[in-house]
């Protein structure tokens, strides 16, 4: 594990700190698991993006026009 410096503003250092006692643990431990939490959804983002746009059956009218919406809903 590496330590890191940031810098913040001081509004926000309050808030982190009351936070974190809230919560039991320290700045440190809570924003280093607020960066993992943010990493994970990111990532968990990229790939069903990634699988959204592989998916190409999703995109294909098998060569016949799309139905209108009236048509749909009617």
């Amino acid at each position: 594990m590496k330590n890191v410096t940031i810098t913040v503003e001081d509004a926000t250092l309050e808030w982190v700190r009351i936070e974190a006692a809230r919560r039991n643990t320290s700045v440190s431990r809570l924003v280093g698991e607020m960066l993992t939490d943010k990493m994970q959804h990111d990532d968990a983002y990229a790939r069903a993006q990634r699988d959204w746009v592989a998916d190409t059956s999703s995109f294909s009218s098998g060569g016949k026009p799309y139905p209108q919406r009236e048509a749909l809903n009617g």
